[in-house]
């Protein structure tokens, strides 16, 4: 039994396991319990959290504790689950609009021709709020409760992108882009003073605006794009505020070699940063595809962070993250949709994507075993929240974290999923949860949570 108390809206959520204790863990089926507020929950933080997990044989004892009626019982089917919601650790929120197409060149190539010149475009509000409410509440349907965006240099239009989260109840850090490097694309820059004022104005209105659930983050966009004045500054910025951070790292052998030769007077791509404080227990660097050892290294000492982002690294043949070699060197991974260089927005194609790879280093024989469905969906899930900083918060069903949950039906209308008779052996059939991670979207995620808000079906006010 799992019961989680609902500060704000003076609700309590109860899913009762059908038998069996509740572990700390990854999926609850059963029942569900929405109920007023009783004394008993006294609070002040608008959050919600879990309770208890105990046995269901504890119903009656626990009806008494926490003053609930079996008619007050939401009762689940016996192929419906709670699970987790996914946590998304980056995306590129204005390349939504081209999402699914144009992956067709090399990184650098690709930066080139169709991103600059797109994010370019949203120094108009209009267009951006299009944008930006459409890929918002697209992830939050296909059930990322947390997401980890990148904007665009455009501040006002980055503010926008974190109202809008807001608005919707997603989770997130949103990063105001920096670059004051580009000689391919001219026009989509900023000067060395521009970026870092801004950054200052897009840090200071977020925290101004105290948003229960979007935080800024500090947005160098990679070291090919920022001058060494630029990343010292902002990694001035991060120290001084104690903010998150995030960037690219090491995804595309040629990007790699372009540091080097920009950069001569460091170690490695993992340098740039560290030298310039960029490299923290708070940073979350995507792709990591070329990391050496000794740059892992690196990234354990300062606690930082990877986001293994597998469809964008194989649609732009960037390279292959060997996630089992980063976690042998305990590095904090989670995992990422990296929209648009990754043409899916959807964190269950990212989960699908990190077998494959995985799958891959093991027929080249780079790696003598490969991740299991279970060790990527803990990367989707805890990983993602751990990479983050997120960790005491959300991840997983423990007492005291946040209920961020996806309301699973495998039989939902349409649904994509054939289930048998056969699939339904035990409590929680692996083989249902299996199904969904390899077949499922956004049709069999009927319910989505934020703090214990229920945030999809979508309400009539967003």
């Amino acid at each position: 039994m799992l019961l989680v108390k609902r500060m704000s809206r003076k609700q309590t959520f109860a899913n009762l396991k059908n038998e069996g204790k509740a572990s700390k863990g990854e999926y609850q089926r059963g029942k569900m319990l929405l109920k007023p507020k009783g004394e008993s929950f006294t609070a002040d933080l608008e959050m919600a959290m879990i309770v208890f997990l105990e046995e269901a044989s504890q119903q009656e004892k626990l009806a008494k504790e926490w003053c609930f009626k079996p008619c007050e019982i939401r009762e689940l089917s016996h192929h419906e689950f709670f699970m987790p919601g996914l946590v998304d650790t980056h995306i590129h929120a204005p390349q939504y609009s081209f999402a699914g197409s144009n992956v067709d060149l090399p990184l650098l190539d690709w930066l080139t021709k169709y991103t600059f010149p797109t994010e370019h475009r949203f120094q108009s509000i209009d267009f951006a709020e299009e944008v930006y409410t459409r890929v918002v509440r697209r992830t939050l349907k296909n059930g990322t409760t947390t997401a980890c965006y990148f904007g665009t240099i455009h501040t006002d239009s980055s503010l926008l992108l974190a109202e809008i989260t807001d608005k919707f109840g997603q989770r997130a850090f949103v990063g105001k882009v920096c670059m004051d490097l580009n000689d391919t694309v001219p026009d989509y820059k900023e000067t060395t003073e521009e970026a870092v004022k801004e950054t200052e104005r897009f840090v200071s209105e977020m925290l101004q605006r105290n948003y229960p659930r979007v935080k800024p983050i500090v947005t160098p966009r990679f070291s090919l794009s920022c001058s060494e004045a630029l990343m010292g500054e902002l990694g001035n910025i991060a120290k001084t505020r104690d903010l998150h951070i995030q960037s690219h790292i090491s995804e595309n052998r040629d990007e790699v070699e372009a540091v080097k030769n920009l950069y001569p007077s460091y170690k490695n791509y993992t340098d740039v940063y560290d030298k310039n404080d960029l490299l923290t227990n708070k940073t979350v660097m995507a792709h990591g595809c070329y990391l050496s050892a000794e740059e892992l290294n690196i990234f354990h000492e300062r606690g930082a962070s990877i986001s293994h982002c597998p469809n964008s690294n194989l649609s732009l043949s960037s390279g292959f993250l060997n996630v089992l070699e980063v976690l042998k060197h305990e590095v904090k991974i989670g995992l990422g949709t990296d929209v648009a260089g990754g043409y899916s927005s959807s964190m269950l194609d990212a989960i699908r994507r990190a077998v494959m790879v995985s799958n891959i280093l093991l027929i080249n024989k780079v790696n003598e075993k490969s991740l299991t469905l279970k060790d990527v969906f803990r990367l989707a899930t805890l990983g993602g929240s751990q990479a983050l900083g997120l960790d005491s918060e959300i991840g997983n069903f423990e007492v005291g974290k946040e209920f961020d949950a996806l309301l699973i039906n495998p039989k939902a209308s349409d649904s994509p999923i054939d289930l048998f008779y056969g699939d339904f052996a035990g409590d929680i059939s692996e083989v249902v949860i299996q199904k969904f991670l390899y077949l499922g979207d956004d049709r069999n995620i009927e319910e989505v949570y934020v703090g214990g808000k229920q945030v999809v079906p979508f309400s009539s006010s967003v």
